[in-house]
């Protein structure tokens, strides 16, 4: 498939997912959702992706639902609004999901689904410049396929005075209610990012994987004898596992893992060709 509403890059194991309806402030439709899902999906099966960003084009990350496909579902029958909204809520689903780590970077406004969009993200950095708002009640509605997301993000407390009032809150105190992990001025939201890419790369992926679906399980759940044991049995999996037998080998031999040994030598290839890149450029009279 290749997506109409996306642009999708791929380098160095990291895919970044860009919105790409700047005209619209990427705002999202049934198009964008259906593209979304299938991409998300896509690269959380691929094995050559390590980690996705979901980033945006334009002033605005996400403005919310797009006019133009709200106008049609006013016209919509229950059974036709229930179905449109599943699908909403199958993507924020599979976004939270990815077996990859994913990182929201925020640059500009987050409204209402958008800011189900960077809920539902593993690492959400933010520019200083961006501004949220849950402007649902604004217009008689609800922002219920987002809840799940936003509420675990702020916290019910938080989430409940934001949710009903439609208030606009800064990057600031996106952060102070635990919306967004980072903050960064806008030249530096890349650097930022950069760094907690870097500090993924070399982390094993499938230690990654396995532990996103045990904070998903242990969520919510009490502390009692039946999670006790399936918390040891994820660990007791995980030190047989091929890469739980390599990073311990690894530890007490006092060597890189082969994942984090594979990353540095990329970055070697990667410095060296542009070391001799630069070096041609000096050689060419015409540089």
């Amino acid at each position: 498939m290749n997506p109409t509403t996306l642009e999708i890059q791929i380098a160095h194991r990291v895919a970044v997912v860009w919105l790409a309806r700047p005209q619209v402030r990427n705002a999202f439709n049934d198009t964008v959702i259906a593209e979304l899902t299938a991409s998300f999906e896509r690269l959380g099966a691929d094995d050559g992706v390590r980690a996705v960003v979901l980033a945006a084009q334009g002033p605005a990350f996400c403005a919310g639902a797009d006019l133009e496909w709200m106008r049609r579902m006013s016209g919509y029958s229950p059974e036709e609004n229930h179905a449109d909204a599943l699908k909403l809520a199958t993507l924020l689903r599979t976004i939270h999901d990815c077996p990859k780590p994913v990182v929201a970077r925020v640059h500009g406004d987050a409204y209402a689904g958008g800011v189900g969009l960077v809920a539902a993200c593993d690492i959400a950095v933010a520019s200083l410049a961006a501004e949220f708002c849950l402007s649902e009640t604004r217009l008689g509605l609800v922002p219920a396929t987002i809840s799940p997301y936003v509420v675990a993000a702020m916290g019910a407390r938080q989430a409940r005075r934001y949710m009903v009032t439609a208030e606009k809150f800064d990057a600031s105190e996106a952060f102070r209610v635990g919306l967004v992990h980072e903050l960064a001025a806008p030249d530096e939201l890349d650097v930022k990012i950069n760094t907690l890419l870097g500090a993924l790369m070399v982390t094993s992926g499938s230690a990654v994987a396995t532990t996103k679906q045990l904070v998903r399980e242990v969520a919510q759940r009490p502390l009692d004898d039946a999670l006790l044991a399936h918390t040891a049995q994820v660990i007791a999996q995980a030190r047989a596992a091929p890469d739980g037998r390599e990073g311990v080998a690894a530890f007490l031999a006092k060597r890189k893992p082969r994942w984090a040994a594979e990353f540095e030598a990329e970055q070697a290839q990667l410095r060296a060709a542009q070391d001799d890149g630069a070096a041609d450029d000096d050689d060419d009279p015409a540089a």
